[in-house]
């Protein structure tokens, strides 16, 4: 399948928006508009594009729709034509034997693998920073759960075979900058760091990757926060030290310091590759200031983490005070989302406090308490929905 023309496509979605939609912090109005295979999304910008899934589609089900499911590029020259026939990884560097596979190759050569995993942007939630950071201004929507399908990262590089030397596998998609002093957009993975969660991917919900989310592969990294996450793969590179390009040396760090956390005021603090994912939950079929009915009253939500898994969700509806266990769904793999369910009784002409937080099987819990750092990254404070009853 070839895809053409992205580069007017996009400023034609960019130009036809219609109506908008209004984030809750400073300076959130934003037009919604369809791009190509996509239905109305959040534009944060048309170039790069960033696309910000409406919260609402999370409460439809565990997967994210394709057409649904947000876009972040960093490079603004991504290519107008991609023909997935033709499309070419290249395997090299520290390698006993360099390879050249194409999609079919990844289909015919290597075990067909399936894995239900979070794909979370860095950047998620940076809106809601107080202070507010530079960067993206997201709300809570830069993130989708899809069936990723694939070869295994490890095997493809078992065929190439690692020399003794490798100390990093560094990762390049075919998007471009504009300007020669722009750093290509490049990320790595230290060879501990692999498993065989990861994938270089050709399928998202059973079907095609759409181009905006990396047709015709994008590198699957289950658990670890979506820079990684390579959009139209194209190289693979094993090399002998830790890489130090822009987007790892300088991009894309945390703060090393428990919680990963600073006031506005420090500094001189050492810092770290942002890494795997936090634990989160959140209410998904209401928002907060909504107007609901009295009687009992359904919640749901979703939870996730880094692959650990969720052990409880709980569920206050007096803003933390109290908590009590919420009922789990179906379990997805530890790598995706659990929806939960819960209820209330609510008083006609009150008004309440909902709040949820998850757990991990290994204990990890939500902060009360909102981290803070200069990338607006990690955000997973227990998140509060204030409604009133009718």
């Amino acid at each position: 399948m070839t895809l053409a023309r992205l580069d007017f496509l996009i400023g034609a979605a960019s130009a036809a928006a219609a109506t908008t939609v209004d984030l809750p912090f400073a300076n959130g109005v934003r037009p919604l508009a369809a791009y190509p295979q996509k239905r109305d999304l959040i534009v944060l910008t048309p170039r790069p594009p960033l696309l910000e899934t409406p919260f609402r589609i999370f409460n439809d089900g565990v997967l994210t729709p394709n057409d649904a499911f947000y876009v972040r590029w960093h490079l603004a020259g991504i290519p107008t034509t991609v023909d997935g026939a033709t499309h070419q990884i290249k395997i090299h560097g520290s390698v006993k034997r360099p390879l050249s596979l194409s999609v079919e190759d990844l289909r015919t050569q290597f075990e067909r693998v399936e894995i239900i995993a979070v794909n979370q942007c860095s950047g998620n939630s940076r809106g809601l920073f107080s202070p507010r950071v530079p960067g993206g201004q997201w709300d809570n929507g830069a993130m989708g759960n899809a069936r990723w399908t694939g070869a295994r990262l490890l095997d493809v590089l078992a065929k190439a075979g690692l020399e003794d030397s490798a100390v990093q596998i560094r990762f390049r998609g075919l998007d471009q900058p504009l300007l020669d002093a722009t750093p290509p957009f490049v990320k790595a993975l230290s060879i501990g760091d692999l498993d065989e969660n990861m994938l270089i991917a050709y399928e998202m919900n059973g079907k095609p990757l759409p181009l905006l989310n990396g047709y015709p592969v994008r590198l699957v990294v289950p658990g670890w926060y979506a820079t990684y996450w390579m959009k139209m793969l194209a190289q693979i590179e094993a090399i002998d030290t830790v890489d130090d390009n822009f987007w790892m040396k300088t991009a894309y760090r945390i703060p090393d310091t428990p919680g990963n956390t600073v006031t506005p005021t420090d500094s001189g603090y050492p810092t770290i590759p942002i890494n795997k994912l936090t634990v989160r939950s959140f209410i998904t079929n209401l928002t907060s200031g909504q107007t609901i009915a009295p009687g009992t009253q359904t919640i749901r939500g979703i939870a996730f983490d880094s692959g650990k898994g969720i052990r409880h969700v709980d569920f206050s509806s007096d803003g933390g005070a109290n908590w009590r266990k919420a009922t789990l769904g179906e379990d997805h793999g530890n790598f995706s989302f659990r929806r939960w369910e819960s209820r209330f009784t609510a008083e006609r002409g009150a008004s309440y406090v909902l709040a949820c937080r998850a757990t991990t099987k290994d204990g990890e819990t939500q902060t009360a308490i909102p981290v803070w750092n200069p990338g607006g990254y990690l955000r997973n404070v227990i998140e509060t929905y204030e409604v009133r009853v009718a």
